[in-house]
């Protein structure tokens, strides 16, 4: 009976082609196997001619199976979406089978639908509807036949209500939104047809209810559309969203110029930042899911234009080009000038006569000293190391008292030894040959070093006594170590987000990077050019500051060649090494931050930050070192400390979320660390730490505070360590109690507010010192602290944030506000870039004043 009833459909002539015969075959053998499986058993199979938007109440049993028969026409030029909806009343022990032949395709479920959720929740619908695919026709028209099978094990009558309709509205249109409800069990999905001249769009899904989380998807036009939750991800492209949800779509992605958006609601919210239900208490337990319907709107948008992409570029690449025009024109300007003033001029604070006769200085040695051991030179050393009370002081002290008579015999000194070195040793001795680990300059006058640096009032002479060459070699090391630092992290960061950014193409999967996606712009294997782009700016502002420091080097250079006493004896000494290496920490700031941009989230942001602890560190380094060239930190001994900044990054970002133990082992490292460094700066090195540290401390306090009532020494210093100590143990404090989620960012935060602060800290104390700050120093200060504001506006406009999930992160996602290219977070690339690069013009430029003013009148803070 059952295979009489499979042959006896009046449509026996459909059966065209390969493909609907087998259909029909499995027809037959499930018909079969369901209905005649056992022996001695019938079911009676009633086929009823059905028609759309008509309401169909049945009862269903074991005995009993019902196909309804549905014909429709299909264009070729016009889609047409069908949607079957079902509706079973509670309490029936077996579930109902339905399935939906079609031409090219089979739809089954049951109902109650059981959709899974995290821990093996089960969750039933018995409400379910579901859009039936329609594979493109290549005819004109033609009628398409499906039959909808309704069948069941349970002896009991079920009853059920069943209804196909038609889809007005299933072909979007561009620019033009439209509105629909979808629940877990009735997932929406809509067809799109890429009109003339565009390539690419933007479908931007949107909805005012947080929750119910929901999926969007876009597939290609095929049979069968995934559109339930626990296969939404099979295929396409697919992001989770609360309010917002956005993906670009591209035309040569889809060779059929047409796709589907997909929508489906999740069984639960966890994957949107949601709460977790409780897991029930047997394994098996049914859980109902209350309403989750959502009301959700979506829009079709072209994207833009191959002309807006060379506009994005054009506009970059003229911003930065336009720093290299000025520098050009304020070079040629300043050799003009230079060329204008080439006389004969007296070095500062000497009188003619003292200059008359004077031999040439070497350009081997500079300082107000020379230290080769004769007589006279170390009687002036004696002198200065000695006299720390008499000609030291402030403004309103006469800090700038002349000593003719020692100045002559100084000089004279200078002249004998410079005499005695030429005879000695080639001026162009090569620098490879010196090693600062061969012998310690000072090392051999231990009580003179303890004497010097120990002096209440300290000068840049007093603490620039080391070989140039010497010095020269030990700062270059900063920017050998940094180059190699960049290789060698560089490579597997590149490998790193190429991978990451071919599983987002291969799988799908937009949740893995966090894009502002109303404003990502593809190019390629790429899903956000631009904010790849944006980050030009570090390379080419880094580039050209190395050329200024290059320039720089090269006319210092030349002038120690021709033994300009300028160069050799006054001015902050000039060492370019650190210079340099911030130039390429800036370059390579750049690289990094355009590798995290290629694929945004936590695990990789380390990428986005490590150099800007670099940059942090060595801009401090280098102001240090301004006034304290011969105690400044070697290189390897900055990159340790930087390494173990990053290390903690690293950590902080893996395991410091919520960790406890974590945040007290920071917040100790940290103190300590600052009371260190503090004990340090103080004491110009002179402690040790050892065994005895306790017993000196304790001595200290005992003589100083208990047996009489003193204060510190170097006041100035300590005012700045003091400061440092609040600021340092507020931060400490401050992230012990919150525990911010962004550690890398807290991070970041500790090492520009120390780095301000040390840079405050110089500015009052070169102005309190009677130094000025010229022209071009003070524009280069009010442009840079215009632009860091404007740069912070920018920043914290938090466009995504992978301290969230990436659907909640979406909901900070906003359009372009620049060219239609570029968003906020651009802007803060090229400002910021700018920025970093005025700050470093402001470290080169703030002790230009000095350049005429002899070292033993510079006071070092």
């Amino acid at each position: 009976m059952v295979l009489r009833s499979c042959w006896k459909s009046r449509h026996k002539t459909s059966c065209r082609g390969p493909a609907p015969c087998w259909v029909l075959l499995w027809f037959c053998v499930t018909q079969f196997v369901l209905g005649g499986g056992a022996l001695g058993e019938t079911k009676n199979v009633v086929q009823k001619d059905a028609e759309f938007d008509i309401t169909y109440n049945d009862t269903v049993t074991s005995e009993n199976q019902t196909i309804y028969a549905f014909n429709h026409t299909v264009s070729r030029n016009k889609s047409e979406g069908v949607r079957v909806t079902v509706d079973v009343s509670q309490g029936f022990e077996s579930p109902i089978l339905f399935v939906v032949r079609q031409k090219q395709a089979v739809l089954s479920f049951q109902i109650p639908l059981i959709l899974r959720g995290l821990y093996q929740r089960k969750y039933p619908y018995n409400h379910v509807g579901r859009t039936l695919c329609q594979p493109p026709t290549r005819v004109a028209s033609e009628t398409q036949y499906f039959f909808v099978d309704v069948s069941t094990l349970s002896t009991q009558g079920t009853n059920y209500q069943l209804r196909v309709s038609r889809v007005e509205s299933f072909t979007l249109h561009t620019d033009k939104k439209f509105s629909f409800t979808a629940s877990p069990s009735q997932p929406q999905y809509f067809k799109y047809v890429f009109p003339d001249g565009v390539d690419t769009v933007i479908v931007k899904v949107n909805s005012d209810m947080t929750f119910p989380c929901s999926v969007m998807s876009i597939q290609d036009i095929q049979c069968p559309v995934y559109d339930l939750d626990n296969n939404v991800a099979f295929i396409g492209m697919y992001q989770t969203m609360t309010k917002k949800g956005a993906i670009t779509v591209q035309r040569k992605d889809f060779p059929s110029n047409s796709f589907y958006v997909v929508v489906v609601v999740k069984t639960e919210d966890e994957a949107c930042g949601g709460p977790l239900r409780f897991y029930p208490l047997r394994p098996d337990e049914l859980i109902d899911a209350g309403n989750r319907s959502k009301i959700i709107d979506v829009i079709v948008t072209p994207a833009i234009k191959s002309e807006v992409y060379v506009m994005g570029m054009l506009f970059c690449l003229g911003i930065f080009l336009s720093f290299y025009l000025l520098t050009l024109l304020m070079a040629c300007v300043e050799n003009k000038r230079m060329k204008k003033s080439e006389v004969f001029q007296i070095p500062a604070d000497m009188s003619p006569a003292e200059t008359a006769g004077q031999t040439p200085a070497s350009p081997y040695e500079y300082g107000s000293f020379a230290d080769n051991g004769s007589t006279l030179s170390s009687e002036a050393i004696t002198d200065s190391a000695t006299s720390t009370d008499n000609n030291y002081g402030y403004v309103g002290q006469e800090p700038f008292k002349r000593r003719p008579i020692l100045n002559h015999l100084h000089h004279l000194a200078i002249r004998i030894d410079r005499s005695l070195d030429s005879v000695g040793r080639s001026r162009h001795e090569s620098l490879s040959s010196v090693e600062e680990d061969d012998y310690d300059t000072l090392d051999d006058i231990n009580s003179d070093k303890n004497i010097v640096r120990t002096k209440k009032f300290l000068y840049v002479a007093d603490l620039s006594r080391k070989d140039k060459r010497i010095l020269s070699k030990k700062y270059q090391i900063y920017f050998w170590n940094i180059a190699t630092i960049a290789v060698f992290y560089a490579l597997p960061v590149v490998q790193l987000v190429i991978t990451y950014q071919t599983v987002v193409n291969v799988t799908g999967n937009q949740d893995i990077c966090y894009y502002n996606f109303l404003c990502a712009h593809p190019l390629g294997a790429l899903s956000a050019f631009n904010n790849i782009l944006s980050n030009l700016g570090y390379v080419l502002l880094g580039l050209l500051f190395l050329l200024i420091i290059l320039k720089r080097d090269i006319v210092h250079q030349r002038a120690l060649v021709r033994n300009d006493i300028n160069a050799l004896e006054c001015g902050i000494p000039k060492h370019f090494g650190l210079y340099y290496a911030m130039g390429t920490a800036l370059m390579m700031e750049g690289l990094l931050s355009a590798c995290y941009h290629v694929c945004p989230n936590y695990t990789n942001f380390q990428f986005d930050t490590s150099f800007m602890y670099m940059i942090a560190g060595l801009c401090m380094l280098k102001l240090y070192q301004k006034r304290h060239p011969d105690i400044n930190a070697s290189a390897y001994t900055a990159y340790a400390c930087l390494a173990g900044v990053i290390f903690f990054s690293v950590l902080g970002v893996v395991f410091g979320k919520g960790n406890n133990v974590f945040w007290i082992i920071f917040s100790v490292i940290h103190i300590l660390a600052t009371m260190l460094l503090s004990t340090q700066l103080y004491y110009m090195g002179r402690w040790r730490l050892d065994s005895g540290i306790l017993r000196r401390m304790v001595h200290i306090i005992y003589t100083d505070s208990i047996r009489q009532c003193s204060g510190p020494m170097y006041i100035d210093r300590m005012v700045l360590l003091v400061m440092g100590n609040i600021v340092n143990w507020s931060l400490a404090a401050y992230g012990l109690l919150e525990r911010p989620n962004d550690f890398a960012s807290y991070l970041l935060a500790i090492a520009i507010c120390n780095l301000l602060l040390y840079f405050a800290f110089y500015i009052i104390m070169k102005l309190r010192s009677g130094e000025r700050i010229q022209c071009l120093a003070l524009v280069c200060i009010l442009f840079t602290a215009v632009v860091w504001g404007l740069a912070l506006y920018f920043f914290f406009q938090g466009l995504s944030t992978w301290q969230k999930t990436p659907a909640e992160s979406r909901e900070h996602n906003r359009d372009c506000i620049l060219l239609s290219f570029f968003d906020d977070h651009d802007i803060w690339h090229f400002l910021s870039s700018i920025a970093m690069f005025g700050s470093f013009l402001v470290l080169m430029t703030m002790d230009d004043d000095l350049d005429t003013v002899q070292r033993d009148k510079i006071f070092a803070f």
